[in-house]
């Protein structure tokens, strides 16, 4: 058996890793995709206490109620919820914290920028740890949805959904 060997160089300031990096998702904001219409979407980092991160790993953080609001020309998410974690002691991190994300100044100028105008908002969409170990949140640009929008999304998914049954017995 042979090896097939990868042209691209790993490492280094130019280089693009490769393809099959693991993920672990650590929340994701289910509610976002009803209530919003996403228009465009990026990734940012967080700015963590270690017993936050830690509660992270176990899984216990909450962005049903969060947003994303610019203060100071800077990014913060608030309303997530990350459960105390309980090896921390008297070191633990208040649960529902503002924490810091963190952004390239063109992203900022470019998302917070559209975020003022009229109907737009900035939602988390979900939270995971990249290959390296670090937390990112995906964040959204999105425009609420009107009720009768949501229904009329709810009819086209189950309309797909039956088409799929459809062609799966075929």
């Amino acid at each position: 058996m042979s090896k097939k060997k990868s042209t691209k160089k790993e490492g280094g300031a130019g280089s693009k890793k490769a393809n099959n990096a693991q993920f672990t998702t650590v929340s994701e904001n289910r509610k976002a995709r009803h209530r919003y219409e996403i228009i465009e979407s990026m990734e940012c980092g967080m700015m963590l206490m270690g017993s936050e991160v830690k509660s992270m790993r176990e899984g216990k953080l909450s962005l049903d109620e969060a947003y994303i609001r610019v203060k100071d020309r800077e990014l913060w998410l608030i309303g997530s919820d990350i459960a105390h974690y309980k090896n921390a002691g008297m070191w633990n991190h208040d649960p529902r914290r503002p924490r810091k994300l963190l952004v390239h100044r063109r992203e900022f100028d470019k998302f917070a920028g559209r975020a003022h105008e009229r109907g737009l908002t900035l939602v988390p969409l979900h939270v995971y740890f990249n290959d390296r170990g670090i937390a990112k949140c995906v964040m959204g640009l999105a425009k609420g949805k009107k009720l009768h929008d949501k229904r009329e999304s709810l009819k086209k998914r189950d309309t797909d959904r039956g088409l799929q049954r459809a062609m799966r017995r075929r």
